[in-house]
């Protein structure tokens, strides 16, 4: 065998390494480098919009209003009671939902959750007010929702009078494409 057959071969043989190096490498590492699913947990965004229209899971939402008071009245001018400790305000979001093609409509009601999201990433659940003038959430049977028909839901969150400088907005998210949208006002 001749000098620059060995040479050759030894090339070849090295560049099969290092190619079996770098699928094993990638083989491993691949789950930790591109884990979306921890990702999302974590509370990554994936889109802003500002007020919206945007689709999330078969529902296009829109922000129309997003305001801070000390207390919220029902149909009849009364207040309604919250819980929360003192310093804490009311923030109203005002929301157009529209149920598209492809959403489940059991009962012509669906989920339509929405949190609350300030500049730290700390996020608030939304409270129920029964007795508020709009529905508030998207199971109400006196407010029945039909497909492709807009139609407002209220969102009440209950916060720290301190952190409403730091609010963003709302964040909505479908759980099974791992994707999170924050829409602002």
């Amino acid at each position: 065998m001749n000098l620059g057959s060995r040479a050759t071969r030894l090339v070849a043989q090295v560049l099969v390494l290092v190619a079996l190096l770098a699928v094993g490498a990638f083989a491993m590492l691949h789950p930790y480098l591109s884990d979306d699913e921890d990702a999302y947990k974590e509370g990554r965004i994936d889109q802003v919009v500002s007020q919206g229209p945007v689709t999330v899971a078969n529902v296009e939402w829109k922000l129309d209003s997003m305001k801070v008071y000390t207390k919220i009245l029902n149909g009849d001018g009364e207040p309604i009671e919250l819980d929360g400790p003192a310093g804490t305000v009311i923030v109203l979001a005002t929301i157009t939902v529209t149920p598209k093609p492809g959403l489940y409509l059991k009962d012509h009601s669906f989920t339509c959750d929405a949190v609350l999201r300030d500049t730290k990433g700390n996020t608030w659940d939304d409270e129920q007010a029964y007795g508020y003038p709009l529905p508030t959430y998207c199971g109400d049977n006196d407010h029945p929702f039909t497909m492709d028909k807009p139609a407002k839901i209220a969102k009440i969150y209950v916060v720290p009078k301190n952190v409403v400088p730091d609010l963003v907005g709302i964040t909505t998210e479908d759980f099974y494409l791992h994707k999170r949208v924050l829409i602002t006002p």
